[in-house]
């Protein structure tokens, strides 16, 4: 039981707790840190690293905080050194994390982009997430529906970003099958998302493009 006497939710994983905060919270929405050479803070978007993790609230506002009030240096007991822009970094990293298994997916035949190749996956029932975008064009990308399921829509990426998962210079639809890499293209795109609202927003490109 959690506290409070809820029911703990299974698929929220271990609870750590965040060195600004304060507050406990499942592993998904924080940023795991460690003491990497020299020490000096280094991300661990995938929470591999070896080391005794530090963890932050996704949240850049909550990284910068970290980065400049000494908290790292409070939680790791010992004087480290956080690198400029380290909201930016673990941005990047995210990013990064989720185009490549987005590339992995399409490798797999679990991902396809093209407007039409897409509509016909969604009218078939084949795709469990929707991806679009964020700087696509609003009328194109309003005539194709998501998935009625629980993150059946993303749409966190640039159309340069999704371009990078997909071999080409943009793109602006794709979708996802069913599968363990397309579940975790899902789950790792949400953390993006989470990130990037709380920055207010993705760092669109700035020309339209056009569906």
């Amino acid at each position: 039981m959690a506290r409070g006497g809820r029911d703990k939710d299974r698929e929220d994983g271990p609870e750590r707790r965040c060195i600004v905060t304060g507050e406990s919270q499942p592993k998904a929405g924080l940023i795991r840190f460690v003491v990497g050479p020299d020490s000096v803070v280094v991300p661990d978007v995938m929470g591999r690293l070896p080391g005794r993790g530090m963890y932050v609230a996704s949240d850049p506002a909550a990284i910068a905080k970290a980065a400049t009030k000494g908290l790292f240096a409070r939680a790791a007991r010992q004087p480290v050194k956080a690198p400029e822009g380290l909201a930016e970094l673990v941005e990047m990293l995210l990013v990064r994390r989720v185009t490549d298994l987005l590339s992995l997916a399409r490798k797999a035949g679990d991902a396809v982009t093209g407007f039409e190749k897409v509509k016909e996956w969604l009218v078939k029932g084949q795709a469990i997430a929707l991806i679009q975008a964020s700087d696509g064009s609003e009328r194109g990308k309003t005539k194709l529906r998501p998935p009625e399921r629980k993150n059946g829509f993303i749409g966190c990426l640039t159309s340069t970003e999704m371009g990078l998962a997909f071999g080409r210079e943009h793109a602006i639809h794709a979708a996802l099958a069913a599968g363990g890499l397309g579940q975790r293209v899902v789950d790792e795109a949400a953390r993006l998302a989470g990130f990037r609202e709380q920055a207010g927003g993705t760092s669109a490109d700035e020309d339209r493009q056009d569906a």
